[in-house]
């Protein structure tokens, strides 16, 4: 396991602080069980933001008939909808909630080209809201396989205010590859042809590059 290269300036303005402010208190208060209680907090909490950055080794599995998971998380939405922003017809969409203890990297949940790609910039509703599907600051990635077209959202949530993605139109990106990264919390929509065939089940927790999202021909 390494830690994701979207972590490095975060880490090290905690770790800054955190040491700025355990200076502080040691300088106010001196030794004692106030100074212990607040290394303990400070050692605990970096310890958190370095595991949140975290980005655990995986095969890169292939399967031309697999939609994969592009994160970690749970399944929150399986529903038919009308996909508006570009697709502009009917799609299943899947949705994938990541709490802060989920690994953050997104990946491609197929093979292709990229299509289109666009930033919008939005609110910060909480990322299970209905409307943060379209009101939210979200990233829009379509990828054309050759035979299908996918389309992936990222979407911030309440917490989440960084989304960073890699794609760029034009490029051939390969399956279970990074896409991008989305800090503490966040959401990522999957919308797929109606005739594929869903593999989840609402509440099923799922892993980026191994759980399949569904399969098509």
């Amino acid at each position: 396991m390494t830690i994701h290269r979207e972590g490095a300036a975060t880490i090290t303005v905690t770790l800054v602080a955190l040491v700025a402010i355990c200076a502080v208190i040691c300088y106010a208060a001196g030794t004692g069980a106030v100074l212990y209680a607040a290394l303990a907090a400070a050692v605990a909490f970096f310890g958190f933001i370095v595991r949140f950055f975290r980005m655990p080794s995986r095969p890169r599995l292939r399967n031309e008939q697999a939609i994969f998971a592009p994160c970690d998380g749970k399944v929150v939405v399986i529903e038919e909808v009308f996909e508006e922003e570009y697709l502009k017809e009917k799609c299943l969409q899947l949705s994938i909630f990541m709490s802060p203890n989920n690994v953050h990297v997104n990946l491609y949940p197929v093979s292709g080209m990229v299509e289109y790609f666009k930033y919008h910039a939005g609110k910060y509703l909480v990322a299970w809201h209905p409307k943060s599907s379209t009101k939210n600051e979200r990233t829009t990635v379509a990828i054309s396989t050759g035979k299908h077209r996918i389309l992936c959202r990222q979407i911030a949530g309440a917490v989440a205010r960084r989304i960073v993605c890699y794609a760029k139109e034009g490029q051939q990106v390969e399956q279970n590859s990074q896409m991008g990264f989305i800090k503490f919390g966040s959401r990522v929509d999957v919308f797929v042809p109606l005739s594929a065939k869903v593999e989840v089940a609402l509440g099923q927790k799922v892993r980026g590059a191994e759980t399949i999202l569904a399969t098509i021909l």
